[in-house]
């Protein structure tokens, strides 16, 4: 129970100490405003996402539900393109893997990946002699100062361009203005030549086909091009969440993820299903042509099949990580990825019990929730964060990881029964099914208990402006975070 209490200061200490940090507010303002514009204008362009994300929902489900099975066939597919297929239960057994892969001495180039910060790979490639650079930019940024990604789209959305400027400066060793445009170009001058001297490259995957074997890969920058194709040897890290029954599953995965992250079509969608090949002279197939002559996929458990037991927490495993549920999160707005361990946010707190930290690391980011579920609303998975966090809650209870809400509403949504027309539709809204009619002086009126998890649907809602937004009592928190739901 120390350690749990120990974890929790330190938690909240961090939390507290970025509340005001001014690069940090002024960075995520500008992101949190971008990207929703941005999704906003995709979704309007292309409505039909929205019904092709059930038929992804229904594929995720189909694989979640019989991961052993999926795995299975998805790594004979990965053989039978001449790829090497490998099964980790955990980390330790995919960085024994890697480690017999990649060996020492060499240059390792790496495209972002979320999966592999569960491992803490970087730390384990240099620490046998490698040289590890990654290519990302938000990742680039952040390796630069040896801190850790804030947001699965965005590692640097924490950092300003006025932050970025000072970084490159140093490494550049004379001094660039924070003109993004010019710091961009100034790492992509960097990194050039880096590709062309690895001797691996290291990616996740955005998705993998059980029926050919194929590694989706999702990208804007187009350096995941040079990370997979550059080198003689591509390692591909995939959680096994990620399979899709078909080829043409990857598709539709392709239009939802890149629609519901504010873009209308990703810039480069890379398809890779076994090493290069040719068949140029006498249709005699030669794998090992101008791409990688190695392709090797690591399935990684790491705890995902635990977390496929549990009836409510399983849900969690149908993410594709766009981020939406993290720039619509009021309690992200003003914390950014230090709410969190590897994966962040309210989505994270299942992710990091299960499968990256353990329940220590997790039981703060779950008592730092407010369950408003704006998250739900937005997810294109429909994902149920704020059931997940109440079962989550009760895990932690049982295994006697309570510890006090660290940000919580106080007041709730109440009513003003004098304004209350009675017409139902804060009812109706409800994702909790909390309001309920009463009567007063034959007047029947809206009321909300105390059981109210401060979700806001009503207050938007109602026609009459009767029902009262939140009041927080802690300043020093709760004036940022009134002004995230607003």
């Amino acid at each position: 129970m120390e350690l749990v209490e120990k974890k929790y200061f330190e938690f909240r200490d961090e939390i507290y100490r970025y509340l005001h940090h001014e690069f940090t507010r002024l960075a995520l303002r500008r992101a949190i405003s971008s990207f929703r514009a941005a999704r906003d204008k995709a979704l309007k362009a292309f409505p039909y996402v929205k019904e092709e994300r059930h038929k992804l929902i229904e594929m995720k489900d189909r694989v979640i539900d019989n991961l052993d099975q999926w795995v299975e066939k998805s790594m004979e597919s990965v053989e039978k393109a001449h790829g090497k297929a490998y099964y980790a239960k955990d980390a330790k057994e995919a960085l024994e893997i890697t480690k017999k892969i990649v060996g020492t001495g060499k240059t390792v180039i790496k495209a972002k990946s979320i999966t592999s910060e569960e491992l803490h790979i970087n730390k384990y490639l240099e620490k046998w002699g490698n040289k590890v650079y990654e290519t990302d930019l938000g990742e680039f940024i952040i390796q630069q100062i040896e801190s850790r990604p804030m947001h699965i789209l965005a590692p640097a959305v924490n950092i300003s361009r006025e932050r970025v400027a000072e970084i490159f400066s140093r490494l550049a060793g004379k001094e660039l203005p924070p003109d993004i445009p010019k710091l961009v170009k100034f790492a992509r001058e960097f990194l050039r030549d880096k590709y062309f001297e690895a001797d691996v490259g290291i990616s996740g995957a955005n998705a993998i086909t059980a029926d050919t074997g194929s590694v989706f890969l999702l990208e804007n920058e187009g350096n995941i091009r040079f990370v997979t194709n550059a080198p003689p040897v591509h390692i591909a890290i995939v959680g096994i969440e990620k399979i899709l029954p078909t080829f043409r599953d990857g598709s539709i995965l392709t239009e939802v993820v890149a629609r519901y992250a504010g873009y209308n079509a990703m810039s480069y969608v890379s398809i890779i299903s076994g090493p290069s090949k040719t068949g140029d002279i006498e249709k005699t197939v030669v794998y090992g042509a101008h791409g990688p002559e190695e392709f090797h996929v690591i399935f990684l458990d790491n705890g995902r099949k635990e977390a496929s037991k549990e009836e409510i927490i399983k849900q969690s495993l149908r993410c594709v990580r766009c981020g939406v549920c993290m720039y619509e999160c009021p309690v992200y707005a003003i914390t950014t990825g230090y709410w969190g361990y590897i994966y962040m946010g309210g989505i994270g707190i299942p992710w990091t019990a299960y499968v990256a930290g353990g329940f220590t690391e997790a039981a703060p980011m779950a008592f730092t929730c407010i369950t408003c579920n704006r998250c739900k609303v937005f997810c294109p998975m429909e994902i149920d964060t704020g059931e997940i966090v109440l079962r989550m809650r009760e895990i932690l209870r049982e295994k006697s990881f309570d510890m006090p809400f660290l940000i919580r509403s106080m007041n709730r949504a109440t009513v003003d029964e004098e304004k209350c027309s009675g017409c139902g539709v804060c009812i109706s809204v409800c994702p909790f099914d909390i309001p309920e009619f009463r009567m007063k002086e034959d007047k029947r009126v809206s009321y909300i208990g105390e059981a109210c998890l401060g979700c806001g649907n009503c207050i938007a809602a109602c026609p009459s402006k009767a029902i009262e937004p939140y009041g927080f009592k802690d300043e020093k928190i709760y004036g940022l975070l009134e002004e995230a739901l607003k």
